[in-house]
C-alpha cells in the first residue's frame, strides 16, 4: 500500500484513528445525561482503525461524496434570475422554457447561478442541466416549487429496456430535473426517440465511446499511487477511467465477491444481464504524476492483475461543478404505476456527472424519486421523498460510485399502494461501489440491493421501517459483493431481510442492529460455504460506537 497521499502519513492515519476510537467512547456530561447507554466499540472498528484501506469487510468510504467529501458546495455568482427569461410564478404559465434558457445563459456566461425566487413556477417539460459549474437554486425546498404536468413518455417517448420484454426503462432512468452532460443527453434521448435502447453509462451508447491513455501495472486495492506505461497524455486534475476488464473463469467478479470457494463455484456464465456490465468503469481525478508514478485522489477499489488488462482510459464527456438547490418538485398526482411500467414522473437524476450535488431539494408524487445513473464523487443533502408513494425512493444503478446520500427522508406513503405495484427504498445495483448512505429517516422501503453485483457500499445511522422489498432480475447474479456494512441502523419493524445480511452478504458487516426476524422476502446466500461476514452488537439500539461510520471515517 503507498504510504502517503497528500501530505497525509500511515503513522498520522493511525494517530487519527486511536483519537477517533477514544472519541467514539468520550461524551461530555450533557451528551452523556442524553444518552441510555455510554456505547460499546465494537472489534471491528478497532481492526478497521488498523488497516482503513484494506480492511476485509468494512470499505474505506472517508472520501465519499462531492469533492471528497466537503461539507461546503462551492459557490458560484449569480449570474440569472429566471424570471429574466420569462418564468413567472403564477401556477399556470409553462416555465421550464424559461428555466432551460436560464440555465444556457449562465453556461454561455463560463458559469454561474440561476436563482428561481420563492413561488409555484409550473413546469410542461423537463429542466435540463448539462453545462459544468451551473447551479439551479431555489429560495428553499419550503419556498420554490416547480409543479410539473407530464411524464418523461410524454416529453420524450417509450423507453423499453435493452435486455428485451415489456418493462419501461422509465421505471429506473431519468428525471423531470436531469443533470447531464448536453452531448451525452443528446445521444441518450436520441437513442431512445429512434428504439435503439441504450447503454446509459461513461463510454456511450453502445460503451465503445473510449481510446486506452496507458495499460497500469499491477496494484492492490486500496493503492492511492500506481505505475503506468506511458504518462504521456495524463495531466493532474484530469478526470480519467479506469477499466478493468474480466476474463474466461470471472475472476474479477470472484474478486469483487470476496474470493474463496463460493465465488469460485458460483455459475457465472449464465448471468448475461451481469457480463453485460463488465468491464468494470471507475472515474477517478489525478492528483499527481511523477514520472509513471501517478497518485489518484482516492485509494484503488479492486486490485489491477494482468489478466484483467486494468488501463487508463477516456471517457464521453462529463458534467461537474452542477447542482440542484433549495426547491420542491411537485409532480402532478397520478395513479402509481404497475411494477415496472412506469409513465417517468421521476424526481431528480445525475447522469455522468462528477463532483455534483443535490441539497434540501423535496419531490414529491414521483415514480422514481432521486436517481444516481453512472454517477460517481456526487452528494445529495437533506433531500425528501414524500407525496402518494413511488417504486424507487432511490436508486444508484449503472457503475455509480463513491457518492453520498446523507440527511434523507422517505416519507410514508399519503395513499394505499395499488395492486401490482412495488416499493423499493434505497436501491444500488450494476457494480456500483463504494456508495454511502448515511443519517436517514426511512419511514417505508427498505435496504435494497437489485443484484448485479454491487459492492463496498455503506448503511449508516438509519432508521427504517422495514417494509419494502428488493428486486432483480436472475441473470443480473448475486445480490451483494463483497465488503458491505450496514451500521447502526434502527429496524422499527425488526424485519431482518436486506438489513440484517450477515447470512446473506459476503465478507460483509453488520454492527448495531435492533434484534429481528426473518418474514416477508426471505433471501438465501448467493453463495455457498463460508461467507465470512461479521456480526457485532446484535440486539442493542443506537449503542454502537462511532455511531456513524462515515463520519468517523472522515475524522482519519
Amino acid at each position: 500500500m503507498s504510504t502517503a497521499h497528500h501530505g497525509m502519513t500511515r503513522r498520522s492515519l493511525l494517530a487519527g484513528t486511536t483519537a477517533v476510537a477514544a472519541a467514539a467512547i468520550t461524551a461530555t456530561p450533557a451528551l452523556a445525561a442524553r444518552r441510555t447507554t455510554a456505547g460499546q466499540v465494537p472489534a471491528l472498528w478497532h481492526e478497521f482503525v488498523r488497516t482503513p484501506f484494506t480492511h476485509p469487510q468494512i470499505p474505506f468510504i472517508g472520501r465519499a461524496g462531492c469533492r471528497g467529501g466537503e461539507e461546503c458546495f462551492p459557490r458560484h455568482r449569480a449570474v440569472v434570475d429566471v424570471r429574466h427569461y420569462g418564468a413567472v410564478p403564477d401556477g399556470t404559465t409553462d416555465c421550464a422554457p424559461a428555466i432551460n434558457r436560464a440555465i444556457a445563459a449562465a453556461a454561455k456566461a463560463g458559469g454561474g447561478t440561476v436563482t428561481i425566487p420563492p413561488g409555484t413556477f409550473r413546469i410542461d417539460g423537463l429542466i435540463q442541466i448539462g453545462y459544468d459549474n451551473v447551479v439551479l437554486r431555489g429560495a428553499g425546498s419550503t419556498r420554490t416549487t416547480l409543479h410539473a404536468t407530464r411524464s418523461l413518455t410524454e416529453l420524450i417517448g417509450v423507453y423499453g429496456s435493452r435486455y428485451g420484454g415489456t418493462k419501461s426503462a422509465w421505471s429506473w432512468s431519468g428525471g423531470l430535473i436531469w443533470l447531464a452532460p448536453k452531448a451525452r443527453w443528446d445521444s441518450l434521448t436520441a437513442a431512445i426517440k429512434a428504439k435503439t435502447w441504450p447503454f446509459e453509462g461513461w463510454t456511450g451508447n453502445k460503451r465503445d465511446e473510449w481510446q486506452t491513455l496507458t495499460p497500469v501495472e499491477p496494484a492492490h486495492q486500496g493503492d492511492w499511487t500506481v505505475t503506468v506505461t506511458d504518462p504521456a497524455r495524463l495531466r493532474p486534475g484530469a478526470l480519467v477511467l479506469l477499466r478493468i476488464a474480466d476474463d474466461a473463469t470471472h475472476t474479477l467478479l470472484q474478486h469483487m465477491s470476496g474470493g474463496g470457494l463460493g465465488p469460485a463455484a458460483y455459475n457465472w456464465d449464465d448471468k448475461t444481464k451481469l457480463l453485460s456490465y463488465v468491464p468494470y468503469e471507475w472515474p477517478v481525478r489525478i492528483a499527481h504524476v511523477r514520472g509513471r508514478k501517478v497518485t489518484l485522489e482516492r485509494p484503488l477499489p479492486l486490485d489491477l492483475r494482468p489478466e484483467w488488462n486494468p488501463q487508463f482510459t477516456t471517457h464521453i464527456r462529463e458534467v461537474t461543478g452542477s447542482g440542484v438547490e433549495g426547491l420542491t418538485l411537485d409532480v402532478v398526482e397520478t395513479p402509481q404505476s404497475p411494477h415496472l411500467l412506469d409513465k417517468g414522473y421521476n424526481g431528480v437524476v445525475l447522469q455522468c456527472a462528477y463532483d455534483c450535488w443535490v441539497d434540501d431539494v423535496t419531490v414529491r408524487n414521483v415514480d422514481n424519486g432521486f436517481g444516481l445513473v453512472a454517477a460517481s464523487s456526487c452528494t445529495l443533502r437533506r433531500t425528501r421523498v414524500g407525496g402518494r408513494g413511488e417504486h424507487h425512493p432511490y436508486f444508484c444503478r449503472e457503475g455509480s460510485h463513491d457518492n453520498l446520500i446523507e440527511d434523507f427522508t422517505i416519507e410514508q406513503r399519503t395513499v394505499p399502494a395499488p395492486a401490482d405495484t412495488q416499493l423499493h427504498g434505497i436501491n444500488v445495483e450494476g457494480l456500483s461501489s463504494y456508495n454511502v448512505w448515511s443519517r436517514g429517516d426511512m419511514q417505508m422501503g427498505t435496504f435494497d440491493s437489485h443484484r448485479g453485483l454491487p459492492f463496498a457500499n455503506v448503511r449508516t445511522d438509519i432508521t427504517v421501517d422495514n417494509n419494502g422489498r428488493h428486486g432483480g432480475d436472475a441473470n443480473a447474479g448475486p445480490l451483494y459483493g463483497a465488503r458491505f456494512t450496514h451500521w447502526n441502523i434502527r429496524d422499527t419493524n425488526h424485519r431482518a431481510g436486506l438489513v440484517k445480511i450477515d447470512g446473506l452478504a459476503p465478507w460483509s458487516a453488520t454492527v448495531g442492529l435492533d434484534p429481528c426476524t426473518e418474514f416477508d422476502q426471505i433471501d438465501v446466500p448467493d453463495f455457498t460455504g463460508d461467507l465470512h461476514s461479521r456480526l457485532e452488537l446484535y440486539g442493542t439500539t443506537d449503542e454502537v460506537r462511532p455511531r456513524n461510520l462515515y463520519e468517523a471515517q472522515r475524522r482519519l
